[in-house]
């Protein structure tokens, strides 16, 4: 458990608010998130890192079921002005996390983060991702329940009312 908390206190110093690591069965699944992507989002289909490309809430469940703990990473105070930066910069610090843990040997690691990708200007689902590194696919994408997770985990994250409110970014890296 030690060399896992050594992801904590570098998660930290990447510019994540809080890092812990969490049992994996505290990560909530439900059918219904997807249903958020499709119906709630104008970015649905135009990411292959997003529904209906991504793994569904089925494969998510089963492919959780082969691990035991994960990261899980928490950004608070970001505004809208800074989103799409501030997205980018997130899933370059699970990228980068990941493969550090894969390199010290836990090689199942894999980071899941929030929202579109945005590695490119637009994505062109038709052809292999550009930025295979560095892309991962969102939670919700995937079917969990971001809200229930932090909430089991001790993160606070409320619904964003408005594009003046502060939001958080939440991101997971599976490990073991």
């Amino acid at each position: 458990m030690k060399k896992l908390d050594s992801y904590v206190r570098k998660a930290k110093s990447m510019g994540v608010t809080t890092a812990k690591i969490i049992d994996v069965e505290n990560i909530i699944v439900g059918n219904w998130v997807r249903l958020k992507c499709q119906y709630g989002c104008r970015q649905y289909g135009k990411w292959l890192t997003c529904p209906p490309f991504s793994p569904t809430p089925n494969y998510t469940r089963k492919m959780l079921s082969d691990f035991s703990k994960a990261l899980l990473l928490y950004v608070e105070n970001i505004s809208f002005q800074e989103s799409d930066e501030h997205r980018v910069r997130f899933k370059k610090i699970i990228a980068t996390l990941e493969r550090e843990i894969f390199l010290d040997n836990y090689y199942k690691a894999f980071g899941m983060t929030s929202g579109p990708c945005r590695l490119c200007r637009t994505c062109d689902t038709t052809k292999s991702c550009l930025h295979p590194y560095d892309a991962r696919p969102s939670l919700e994408a995937c079917g969990i329940d971001v809200y229930h997770t932090a909430k089991n985990c001790g993160f606070k994250l409320e619904v964003v009312k408005s594009q003046d409110s502060l939001f958080s970014r939440v991101g997971v890296i599976i490990i073991q």
